[in-house]
């Protein structure tokens, strides 16, 4: 009985003088894209740990083609948490007092980069402690988008869908009736929990408000749509009034291509005829030009008579003025001066 006593304080010193421990279990953690993840590290310390306290946490990303990164350090009393630029400013240490034996730590706006196994180490001489976390980032599902596939009439086939943006697999769907009996179709109960609902020779009675509801480990999300089964509408009109309308168009457009090419065409006429009279008509001499041109020439004619005769030249030599008409027929060679015969008498003979 003494030996066993002996035996279990000797155990009992070895335990308890065994130094720097690390409390905090090794754990798997999920988060949220965009939420903030607590990464817990908690340790004791030995009565002979007198060393200086030293913590660093490492990252080992999930793709494992990357070494190991210090993203945070605490050492000689100071912090660096500028060691890893991908979380830069989203690391921290929740404690204040780091000797207290708490050096967890927070890691804010959870990116899908930030995947990977987390390690804390703990060193104060002679005692070393560490222990690992794994981080899973996974996204909510957001977005979802709830619309009818296919023509909302009664006898028709058409399928229900539910797609959500983005959401991290695996994904949970869930189809609800929400208004009316809120009594599904059997043939649709297979389909319930699954992104699309095949709806077959379709009735009124399923006409309502239905929602789809999307889940994943980190969040859920949902939308609404409302189905409204209708009777057939008149196709044949359709289809009719369609190739109306497209028939009506063609003319209209071939109206207004004829119309633009005959106005191009006479323009372009105009253009050519406007060309041909500045070329080929020399422009009319004005109807003062021609009478002062002709009646010059009869006073340079009248300036050689005498005074004696002047009566004798009939006034109506001034009437001979060009008429408008004249002026306007077409201009004739150059005629020679005229010549006018006049008599005189001088010593009582005639002279002509």
């Amino acid at each position: 009985m003494e030996l066993l006593l002996r035996f279990l304080l000797l155990c009992g010193v070895a335990d308890f003088t065994r130094g720097l421990s690390i409390t905090t279990p090794e754990q798997m953690i999920e988060k949220a894209k965009g939420e903030t993840a607590y990464l817990p590290c908690k340790f004791t310390l030995g009565p002979e740990d007198q060393g200086p306290l030293d913590i660093e946490w490492l990252l080992s990303p999930a793709d494992n083609q990357k070494v190991d990164q210090v993203i945070i350090l605490y050492s000689g009393d100071k912090i660096y948490d500028d060691y890893y630029q991908d979380l830069k400013g989203r690391v921290h240490f929740t404690s204040n007092d780091l000797k207290s034996g708490d050096a967890s730590i927070n890691v804010t706006n959870l990116q899908l980069s930030d995947i990977g196994t987390y390690q804390c180490k703990v060193k104060k001489a002679p005692g070393v402690g560490n222990k690992k976390i794994q981080l899973t980032v996974l996204v909510k599902p957001s977005g979802i988008r709830c619309y009818v596939d296919g023509s909302e009439e009664i006898g028709n086939d058409f399928k229900l869908k539910c797609e959500p943006k983005e959401g991290s697999l695996p994904l949970r769907y869930e189809w609800q009736k929400l208004s009316d009996s809120q009594k599904l179709p059997t043939s649709w109960l297979p389909e319930m929990t699954s992104p699309v609902i095949s709806v077959k020779n379709a009735s009124a009675e399923y006409s309502g408000t239905y929602t789809c509801t999307v889940r994943n480990r980190v969040g859920s999300d949902q939308c609404l749509l409302r189905l409204d089964v209708v009777p057939p509408s008149n196709r044949a009109g359709t289809i009719a009034g369609a190739v109306i309308g497209t028939l009506l168009a063609l003319v209209l457009i071939a109206l207004i291509v004829f119309c633009c090419h005959k106005k191009r065409r006479e323009e372009k006429y105009e253009k050519e005829v406007h060309h041909d009279i500045r070329e080929d008509v020399p422009p009319p001499k004005s109807r003062t030009s021609t009478a002062r041109s002709y009646i010059g020439s009869n006073h340079s004619s009248l300036g050689s008579m005498s005074p004696s005769n002047m009566e004798g030249y009939s006034k109506t030599q001034y009437n001979q003025v060009p008429s408008e008409d004249l002026e306007r027929a077409p201009q004739s060679p150059t005629l020679p001066p005229t010549k006018f015969k006049y008599t005189y008498e001088t010593d009582g003979t005639t002279v002509v």
